[in-house]
Order: C-alpha cells, then sequence, then structure tokens
C-alpha cells in the first residue's frame, strides 16, 4: 500500500523523508515534488528500479530516465569530456530548471535506457528533492505520469495515475507549473539547445553565447 506524506508539516517531512530514503535503497519507486512538475523517481543504479519506473509509467528503453542531482559536485562521479562551458551552465543555472544532456562515465554501472553513452543530468530548485537526493545519490526521475497523459502539479493528480505502483509519495502542495526543463547537448564542442523550457535561447546565450539550437 503506497504511504502519502505532507513535506509542508515538519513531522511528516522528517518521516516522509526517511521513508522514501528507505525504499529507495530496497529498489522501490517513489514521488516527489521538482521546481517543474511531480516526479517518480528510484534508484539511478538499479536497473531493475529503473525498469519498474519505466513500466510504471507505460514507457519504453527508447524514452531514457534523465537523472536528478542534489549538488553539482555530484557531477565529478557521472559524466566525463565535461567542458569549461558545461561549467559555466552549471553555475549561472542550478538549481534549476535546466538539463544538460553529457558524456556519462564508461564505467558507471547503470542501465536508464538507450542513452548511447550519454546522461540527462539537472539539479532542481526544490528544497524536498534536494534533501532526498542528497541522502540517497543520483536518481532517475521522470515525470510522474503515465505516458500520454498530463504532467502532474499535484501529488493527487500522480497517485490518481500511479496508483500502488509507487511506495511513498512526498506531498509538497502544487508545483510552480508544467513549463519544462530547458534542455542543452554539451557533449560536442559547441553547446545545442534540444528543447526550449523554463529557460529561453536568450538568456542561455548570456552565459554561453555560441549556443546553437537544434532545428
Amino acid at each position: 500500500m503506497a504511504r502519502r506524506y505532507d513535506t509542508n508539516d515538519a513531522t511528516d517531512r522528517v518521516t516522509g523523508l526517511r521513508e522514501a530514503a528507505s525504499a529507495v535503497r530496497r529498489g522501490e519507486l517513489v514521488v516527489l515534488p521538482t521546481d517543474t512538475v511531480y516526479g517518480v523517481g528510484a534508484d539511478a543504479f538499479s536497473p531493475e528500479a529503473v525498469g519498474d519506473l519505466l513500466t510504471a509509467k507505460g514507457r519504453g528503453r527508447n524514452m531514457p530516465s534523465p537523472v536528478l542531482i542534489g549538488s553539482p559536485n555530484t557531477l565529478h562521479g557521472l559524466v566525463t569530456d565535461f567542458s569549461e562551458t558545461a561549467w559555466d551552465l552549471v553555475d549561472a543555472f542550478w538549481p534549476g530548471a535546466l538539463t544538460l544532456v553529457a558524456r556519462h562515465q564508461p564505467s558507471l554501472q547503470w542501465n536508464l535506457g538507450d542513452t548511447r553513452g550519454t546522461v540527462a543530468v539537472r539539479m532542481p530548485l526544490h528544497p524536498v528533492a534536494i534533501e532526498l537526493l542528497t541522502e540517497v545519490g543520483p536518481m532517475a526521475v521522470s515525470s510522474a505520469n503515465l505516458t500520454g497523459h498530463p504532467s502532474p502539479e499535484t501529488c493527487e493528480a500522480a497517485r490518481n495515475m500511479l496508483g500502488d505502483a509507487i511506495s511513498v509519495y512526498l506531498d509538497g502542495g502544487p508545483t510552480p507549473g508544467i513549463v519544462p526543463s530547458s534542455i542543452v547537448d554539451v557533449t560536442g564542442s559547441v553547446p545545442v539547445l534540444l528543447r526550449a523550457g523554463a529557460i529561453d535561447a536568450d538568456e542561455l546565450r548570456k552565459v554561453v553565447p555560441d549556443l546553437e539550437v537544434a532545428s
């Protein structure tokens, strides 16, 4: 039976975060608030848990899950060939609604889907998400909806779609909105905006003037 915790209540928040961390370590799924919409998350290094996440959403391996982290320092163990330009983007926009597609360390034992050696990684600007990520480490996190349905701005909307496939729901109230993160590919010599979202190209070019926009 799924458990829900109100993270706006101090006692419930402590209990909920503890239970969510325990669930992630057991390879189970949790729903958490982010600075965009609610996400469904799993231990990024558990192929079984990531597989359960994709199954819960009705999503194939051709749509791999992004990874959320609780600190920019975590990047050092996850990515390789990360340029100064990429670090400039991190410094300017993290935590926040910017996802970076980078080459992951080839030694990492994870299976996020058909990533072709890359990982989409982000540090969200939400205290509950950051606290959980700091406790358990990198998590595969995707919007907490069934594929083809609207991304949920409330915990209840997520629960109505995912039900008991989730062990713990962390309810932080309505999230700021459904505008997704912007996605920038930093695997090449020039950063490329793959998806315009909460941070537009003009804002990004204030930091990386040579930014290109994918056609």
